[in-house]
């Protein structure tokens, strides 16, 4: 971004430089990611970017983005770099002691919605198991006014960005974080009508393989579940029939490809029923869901 044709760089041509250098690194969005951190340097939205074409940046606006796109060049995700992500419509804070919220998350949002509207509760009492970010207890508190949650983590570090966006949204007087293993923080809770998870699922000899930005950058604590992907899916489903309401629903989502492992896990041993799938965009089966027995 040295210099342009006649010394003058306006949105448009720093917007096209910029979506030329991703694209070159590789970079999956390169015109949309030079768009979002354009825009958080201007302090504006992208809407503007659009309608200010040709407005030339001063040396302190190049200066600022010049800086955002040296990180993600490195191949740092957006997310962190701007320290937020919209996941089902709600801005959430991120950072890098908790994963990249992600599309594929939302199924399982529309998967528990659906049953809560089929199972209606007065109070619906929801448990999410490894927050994370909060994404899904936040998202839920916001879509089930009603609901009370409890979302726990092992990570403290995590549990304070899932704080915030509690905060964030003003769900925080019903959510209670709390750090710890699975379910064994609520060993004494009330039963739950709703348990969902989204644990660590991507087998770790799938490291190698991976995006820079999610090998490189996001927690490997919440992203690796052992050779197979499932070793701490296999921990919680024993742990969830003293923790789940009679008829109450379980929803985890899983990688590509675990969803016949998971099947004959809910299977065994005569607890869940109506155990089913959701599958994601690409469709392959990326939500587990079964009901507790009654």
């Amino acid at each position: 971004m040295a210099t342009s044709d006649d010394g003058i760089w306006t949105l448009g041509r720093v917007l096209t430089w910029t979506t030329k250098h991703f694209a070159e690194k590789g970079i999956d969005s390169p015109r949309l990611d030079a768009e979002l951190l354009l825009a958080a340097a201007l302090q504006k939205n992208r809407l503007y970017l659009y309608t200010h074409y040709d407005q030339p940046l001063n040396e302190t606006e190049r200066a600022g983005y010049r800086a955002l796109v040296q990180r993600r060049s490195k191949r740092e995700p957006v997310a962190y770099i701007l320290s937020e992500r919209e996941f089902y419509g709600l801005p959430l804070t991120v950072t890098r002691d908790v994963l990249v919220p992600r599309p594929e998350t939302e199924h399982l949002i529309d998967a528990v919605r659906e049953w809560l509207d089929a199972h209606p509760r007065e109070q619906p009492r929801l448990c999410d198991v490894g927050t994370g970010s909060g994404a899904i207890a936040v998202v839920l508190a916001v879509q089930a006014p009603t609901a009370t949650v409890v979302a726990i983590d092992v990570s403290e570090a995590a549990l304070s960005v899932a704080r915030t966006n509690a905060a964030r949204h003003d769900v925080t007087p019903r959510i209670r974080f709390v750090e710890g293993d699975l379910l064994a923080p609520v060993a004494t809770d009330p039963p739950f009508d709703v348990i969902a998870a989204n644990l660590p699922y991507v087998p770790s000899p799938e490291r190698p393989h991976l995006m820079p930005e999610v090998r490189d950058h996001e927690p490997a604590l919440a992203l690796f579940g052992g050779t197979d992907g499932l070793d701490v899916i296999r921990r919680l489903i024993p742990a969830l029939p003293d923790r789940l309401a009679p008829g109450g629903l379980v929803a985890l989502e899983i990688g590509a490809g675990q969803w016949p492992a998971v099947r004959a896990l809910l299977e065994s041993g005569d607890v869940f029923t109506h155990v089913r799938s959701v599958a994601d965009l690409a469709g392959h089966p990326r939500v587990a869901l079964a009901e507790r027995s009654a």
